[in-house]
C-alpha cells in the first residue's frame, strides 16, 4: 500500500493560513466571492511551490519565503508623486483604495489557478477597476499606485481597454517598510488599440513582492509592456499574455536591477492563439553583490497560429563576481509556418571600455556607472515619452549610486 504524506507546513505557510482565518470576516465580497476565497486558500494549504514545479524550478518559494509579516492595522501609506508630472494618480494604500473606482466587487474572478493568484485571491482586500471607452486618447499617462507601509498588502488591478484606444498606464509598486505584497493585474486590450503599460517595482530590499500581469490582446491591437525591477528582497513577477486576435502584437521590454543578497524571478508565458500575430521580448539584467536572478520566457503557438513572428532575447551584465543570473528562454509551436527565435547572453564589464573612460579622468565607479547605463539605456529609450525615459534613467542612476 502506498501512502502519500503531505510535508509538514513551513512557518510561512502556517502564517498565511492563520492570517486568512483571522482576516476572513473582514475581507470584502458576497457569498460567491467568499466561496472563491475558500477555494483559493485550499490551494495554499496544499503547499507553496517548490523546485519540483517546473515553472518554479529556479525560485523555490517554499524554501525562500522564510517568514510572513503580520497584518498591520496601524500601517498608513501615502501616495507618491507621479512618474510623469501632470498624470492622474489612483492610489491603493496598504490594500485599501482611497478614491472611487474600487475593484472590491470583482476581486477574485480571474487568475486564482496558480500560487500567486491563489494567495492573492484569498487575501486581497481592494484594488482598482479601470474602464476606458472606445476611441479614447490620453495626453498624459494614467498612474495606478500600490503603496505599502508595512505588513500584508494584497491588491488587484483590472483594466478593460476599449477599441481604438491610445493610452499609457503606469503601475507603481512601492513601499516604505518590510512587507509581503501580492498584486495581480488583469488587462483586456480591445481591437485596434495601442496600450503601453509600465510596471515600476521599487520596493525596499526587505520586501517579498509577488506580482502577476495577465493580458488578452484583441484584433490588430498592440500591447507594449515595460517592467523595471529595482528593489525587493524576494521578487517573482509573472507575465501571462494571450494574442487572441489576428494582427495582435506584443512587445516586452524589461530591466532587472539586482543587488545585495536578493532574488528576482521574471517568468513569462506568451500564447499565440491565432494566425498573423507577432511578439518581441528584450530583457536587460544588471547583477551586483550576491544577487540572484532568473528570466524564464516561454512562447507557445497553437496549431492554427500560422504566420507567427516571435523573437526573444535576455542579456545580462554581471558587475560582481558573486552575482548569478539564469536565463531560460523556450518555445513550443504546433504550427509549422512560423518565424521564432530566442537567445541569451551573460557578460562582464569590458575592461578596455573601463580603461578608456578612466584614462580620460573619470573615476572607476562613475565609469562603471556609465557603462551600466549604456547597457540598459537601449531598452529604456525605446519608450516614446521623453518624461518616462528621463524618470526611468534617473532610477537607474540612483540605483547604481546606492549599489554599484
Amino acid at each position: 500500500m502506498n501512502m502519500h504524506l503531505q510535508p509538514q507546513r513551513t512557518q510561512a505557510e502556517t502564517a498565511l493560513i492563520d492570517l486568512f482565518g483571522e482576516r476572513q470576516s473582514q475581507l470584502p465580497g458576497d457569498g460567491a466571492v467568499m466561496v472563491r476565497r475558500d477555494e483559493a486558500i485550499e490551494r495554499v494549504k496544499h503547499g507553496l511551490p517548490t523546485r519540483r514545479v517546473e515553472s518554479w524550478h529556479y525560485t523555490d518559494l517554499r524554501r525562500l519565503l522564510n517568514s510572513v509579516p503580520a497584518y498591520d492595522e496601524a500601517a498608513r501609506a501615502a501616495a507618491l508623486a507621479p512618474l510623469v508630472e501632470g498624470s492622474p494618480v489612483f492610489a491603493v494604500l496598504n490594500g485599501a483604495a482611497v478614491k472611487a473606482g474600487s475593484y472590491a466587487a470583482a476581486l477574485v474572478t480571474q487568475g486564482d489557478d496558480d500560487a500567486i493568484g491563489a494567495l492573492n485571491a484569498a487575501l486581497v482586500a481592494d484594488g482598482w477597476s479601470l474602464d476606458i471607452a472606445d476611441g479614447a486618447e490620453f495626453e498624459n499617462p494614467i498612474e495606478l499606485q500600490n503603496v505599502q507601509a508595512g505588513g500584508q498588502v494584497h491588491t488587484r488591478l483590472a483594466a478593460r481597454i476599449g477599441a481604438n484606444v491610445k493610452a499609457t498606464v503606469v503601475e507603481r509598486q512601492a513601499g516604505t517598510a518590510s512587507a509581503m505584497v501580492s498584486s495581480v493585474s488583469n488587462v483586456v486590450v480591445g481591437d485596434g488599440s495601442e496600450l503601453v503599460w509600465l510596471i515600476v517595482q521599487e520596493q525596499p530590499d526587505s520586501v517579498t513582492h509577488l506580482g502577476q500581469f495577465n493580458a488578452w490582446i484583441g484584433k490588430d491591437a498592440k500591447l507594449t509592456l515595460f517592467v523595471m525591477n529595482a528593489g525587493g528582497k524576494l521578487v517573482r513577477q509573472e507575465i501571462r499574455v494571450a494574442a487572441r486576435g489576428e494582427g495582435a502584437e506584443f512587445t516586452l521590454r524589461g530591466v532587472n536591477l539586482l543587488a545585495g543578497d536578493t532574488h528576482t524571478d521574471v517568468t513569462m508565458v506568451l500564447d499565440h492563439e491565432v494566425p498573423h500575430t507577432g511578439s518581441t521580448e528584450a530583457i536587460r539584467n544588471v547583477v551586483t553583490g550576491k544577487a540572484r536572478g532568473v528570466f524564464q520566457g516561454r512562447i507557445t503557438g497553437r496549431q492554427y497560429a500560422q504566420k507567427t513572428d516571435a523573437k526573444m532575447a535576455s542579456n545580462t551584465l554581471l558587475v560582481s563576481d558573486d552575482g548569478e543570473f539564469t536565463p531560460k528562454p523556450g518555445r513550443q509551436f504546433t504550427a509549422d509556418d512560423v518565424v521564432c527565435g530566442h537567445g541569451a547572453t551573460v557578460t562582464e564589464i569590458d575592461r578596455d571600455h573601463l580603461f578608456y573612460l578612466m584614462a580620460r579622468g573619470i573615476d572607476e565607479k562613475t565609469a562603471r556607472g556609465l557603462l551600466v547605463k549604456a547597457f540598459v539605456a537601449e531598452v529604456i529609450e525605446e519608450m516614446e515619452d521623453e518624461q518616462i525615459v528621463e524618470a526611468l534613467e534617473q532610477r537607474l542612476v540612483d540605483w547604481f549610486v546606492a549599489h554599484g
